[in-house]
């Protein structure tokens, strides 16, 4: 008989779904696929993110969470169906509990939106926690002692800054910078320089395979292709890590202020132990070469990449479903 808890990190760019007693089943982008005249879905996760930028007209693929809040209701409601079928779904489940993350300083609406969605995909029971918190505790801090512990979570849509002791947050900022902002600014950086217009995708490969936001990061270079913008023609050119690192300061400039704002916020006793244990960088933010040393740079305070940043979020909600009976009214 399997566990009826299920924990889900309803990511911007990806949903992770973690199930009790079998661990991290799910990790798949939060894209889906849908035929534009009929509503049909076509196809969910890593399939329909190969067709992003790819479909003929009649066909659509939707990313329905944006900065971290749903922003098509009934498409993330397709989507999230699909996932739970996915991992189980009516052969051993019936009314799951669901326990959800989302961002710090989501509004009442957006969270009664996120609620409603895990609701209507078959949930008996939903709770709610907050995504730096299962940040935490899925990179292995401890964060129910006495002492302050730090995490900043950088996922696809957004930024997540938090100081917590006592099992719970005491100082957190909640900003929407993070992975989707960093593409952006590559395309615009590449299409204000080059005049070269480039996709999402060509966008996210750049920042994965040569991105640096550090001086004495990496020295590399790649070739893209795109469009030009004087001729609308397809046009190759050379990017360099110097360019874009150039391209992210502003997006990484927010991320660092956001994280100055919390340490000023701190009681002086939390801040100590902070300067003692160091930050810890969770979210597929954190693989961005040189962003674990700029912090430290900027913030005076060691910072520390999590082991298995992208599934830090998930791993924390497998912890708190160990314990769901005696937190479940504190969360509901």
């Amino acid at each position: 008989m399997f566990s009826k808890d299920i924990g889900i990190d309803l990511g911007t760019a990806n949903v992770s779904i973690h199930v009790k007693g079998r661990g991290v089943v799910l990790d798949e982008p939060s894209v889906v696929a849908i035929e534009s005249d009929t509503r049909k879905v076509l196809a969910v996760g890593e399939e329909a993110r190969r067709m992003v930028g790819r479909t003929p007209g009649n066909i659509v693929a939707i990313r329905p969470l944006k900065d971290g809040v749903i922003a098509d209701f009934e498409v993330t409601d397709m989507m999230l169906k699909a996932f739970i079928a996915r991992v189980g779904g009516r052969n051993w489940y019936s009314s799951p509990r669901i326990l959800i993350c989302a961002p710090s300083n989501i509004t009442s609406v957006e969270q009664k939106a996120i609620r409603e969605a895990a609701e209507r995909s078959g949930a008996k029971e939903v709770f709610m926690e907050e995504e730096a918190k299962a940040a935490a505790m899925g990179a292995g801090m401890d964060i129910f002692q006495p002492y302050g512990n730090m995490v900043i979570d950088i996922g696809g849509g957004t930024t997540d800054v938090a100081v917590l002791s006592m099992g719970d947050v005491v100082t957190a900022s909640s900003l929407k910078v993070a992975g989707d902002k960093f593409d952006a600014a590559i395309m615009k950086y590449i299409k204000n320089k080059y005049k070269l217009l480039i996709g999402e995708r060509t966008a996210e490969d750049i920042k994965i395979k040569i991105g640096t936001v550090h001086m004495n990061g990496r020295r590399e270079e790649m070739d893209i292709r795109g469009r030009d913008m004087v001729t609308g023609l397809p046009q190759s050119v050379t990017i360099h890590s110097d360019e874009v690192r150039e391209a992210l300061w502003e997006p990484v400039s927010s991320i660092v202020a956001s994280a100055k704002n919390v340490l000023e916020r701190t009681p002086p006793e939390l801040l100590a132990d902070i300067i003692d244990r160091g930050v810890l960088l969770t979210g597929g933010g954190a693989l961005l070469d040189g962003l674990d040393i700029l912090l430290s740079d900027e913030i005076k305070v060691p910072v520390l990449v999590a082991e298995d940043p992208m599934h830090c979020v998930v791993k924390g909600t497998g912890i708190m479903l160990d314990h769901l009976d005696k937190i479940s009214r504190r969360l509901g």
